[in-house]
């Protein structure tokens, strides 16, 4: 089993999530990210900030930025992994329309830490 939350999983054990729509800076690129109540990370760099204990709950106090590490497919959909550099929590969140495909494929078929 991979030590990594799973925030794409549904059904029976899957991860509680709220919705919050809420834009943000992007932590390591610092553009602005327009949310739309499902966005994780930037959609240019793919970094994300561990923020949340549940997906949407906002209630980890860690804080920090969280980099891509890897990126893979499952179910015909895309996923990118992303590992906290203070923690080392990591959560593989699957990817948005809009996020940068060019970014997606540099970390595409990197081994998935767990």
């Amino acid at each position: 089993m991979p030590k990594y939350e799973d925030a794409t999983d549904s059904g029976a054990g899957a991860a509680r999530f709220t919705r919050r729509v809420e834009d943000f800076t992007c932590g390591h690129c610092e553009r602005t990210v327009r949310g739309n109540g499902y966005t994780n990370h930037c959609p240019h760099c793919l970094w994300s900030r561990h923020v949340d204990v549940n997906p949407g709950d906002r209630a980890a106090t860690c804080g920090g930025l969280m980099p891509p590490v890897a990126a893979g497919i499952s179910k015909d959909a895309y996923f990118v992994v992303q590992r906290c550099e203070k923690c080392g929590h990591q959560r593989r969140n699957k990817t948005a329309p809009r996020d940068s495909r060019e970014t997606i494929l540099t970390y595409f078929g990197r081994p998935i830490p767990g």
